[in-house]
């Protein structure tokens, strides 16, 4: 590569790379809106210490299980200068800052559905394992050549699994293994009568919860446009196909939810989980189509998980993430093809085994850590801890502490 395109791409990527760490303030205000008050401040701080953790772990451990590379030489081999193999100007290290923001990502979505009960240092340990190891394993087999698993499908089915941006790699992931979390951690006490209708909790602020929204809708398009991690792949279809769905999302959560705003907001989340798998080959139209699927299908999953399944997940990211990132990745199979206006290149039968393998995986990885952390250290704060809050029984302050002081 010339100076000028590698110097292009190493700024390209940095770019993507910045958006994406700007979305974990979105996961956070998302989250923060929606628990009651006396969470807030655990929310704010398991999102920051999460990504911390994630980055060590995937430092140290998950990128080289993904993709066999370490960082472990002197700093003239990382940035080009010395013997190695690192691409000049250090673009291998921007790809692995860009990386990371995604392996960030899973826990930011396990957070959202173990709110309000969840013990803090066991939710750091389960991140240390989720990104050193089960994550970068299910990356390295899609994006990678792990087990060569992307071969197989090839060779069996035409064409390998299909997930620009991680529609299953990294939403589905994380949503399958937040339902595992919330199974293993269990309700939220006084969620549920003892005739088991559904108690409400609103959301504390629709402000919080709207402005979360916003920046993780204004993130995701360097989330999907930069995942061609070079500038030679750039393609302004990804960037619309994006918005299309996204607005799709946002259409049909608006119709079926009767203009309920957290649905609303959520929705437009939903269609860009649902995109992200196929939005290089989709039609614009096929977009469109695949965010509306989702936008529906958040609401009324995360409905019948609330009121009829008994499945405390707070912010509904198992539907969210999880069911909208699987659909995602079997639409990618159907819009992606050329007699439905898509480039083609994909397979429908290798997206059926691609996702729902994604989704299972990250499913039994739930499903082991966090049961692992609940039968050795514990995972959930005790009744009286649950009752105050976690801000003060975890960090011994709360969001507003002016308000919540004394009066002198």
């Amino acid at each position: 590569m010339d100076a000028a395109k590698t110097g292009g791409d190493v700024l390209f990527v940095l770019m993507g790379a910045v958006m994406v760490l700007a979305m974990h303030c979105g996961f956070a205000l998302l989250e923060v809106g929606t628990v009651r008050r006396k969470n807030q401040v655990n929310a704010l701080v398991k999102i920051l210490s999460d990504f911390a953790m994630s980055t060590i772990a995937y430092f140290f451990v998950g990128y080289a299980v993904a993709y066999g590379v370490d960082f472990f030489a002197d700093a003239h081999t990382l940035v080009g200068k010395g013997a190695g193999g690192f691409a000049a100007y250090g673009y291998d290290l921007v790809k692995f800052f860009f990386l990371a923001t995604f392996a960030a990502a899973v826990p930011a979505i396990v957070s959202g559905g173990i709110a309000e009960r969840a013990k803090f240092w066991p939710q750091a340990g389960a991140t240390l394992a989720l990104i050193a190891l089960f994550y970068p394993l299910l990356e390295g087999t899609v994006w990678g050549t792990r087990f060569g698993l992307q071969g197989w499908m090839a060779t069996t089915f035409g064409q390998p699994f299909h997930d620009f941006a991680g529609s299953v790699v990294v939403h589905a992931f994380g949503g399958w293994v937040a339902l595992g979390a919330v199974l293993n951690l269990g309700n939220r006490r006084g969620r549920y009568r003892p005739n088991g209708s559904l108690i409400a909790i609103p959301p504390s602020n629709i402000p919080f919860l709207a402005l979360g929204a916003w920046v993780l809708c204004v993130g995701w398009f360097g989330f999907n446009v930069m995942s061609a991690q070079v500038l030679d792949g750039v393609t302004g279809l990804v960037a619309l196909n994006s918005l299309m769905a996204m607005v799709g999302g946002i259409v049909t959560s608006l119709v079926i939810s009767r203009t309920d705003p957290g649905f609303v907001h959520n929705g437009a989340l939903a269609g860009l989980v649902a995109v992200c798998a196929g939005s290089d080959v989709m039609h614009p139209l096929g977009a469109l189509i695949t965010g509306g699927v989702a936008g529906l299908l958040f609401v009324w999953a995360f409905n019948k998980c609330q009121i009829d399944w008994k499945i405390d997940d707070v912010l509904g990211v198992w539907p969210l993430h999880g069911l909208c990132g699987l659909t995602g990745g079997l639409l990618a199979g159907v819009f992606g093809q050329e007699a439905l206006g898509g480039l083609g290149g994909v397979s429908i039968l290798s997206q059926i085994v691609g996702t729902l393998g994604g989704a299972g995986f990250g499913f039994a990885a739930g499903l082991a850590v966090y049961g692992l952390l609940r039968v050795t250290v514990g995972i959930r704060l005790d009744p009286e801890q649950e009752y105050k809050g976690a801000d003060l029984s975890l960090h011994h302050i709360t969001a507003y502490p002016e308000e919540d002081a004394p009066t002198l």
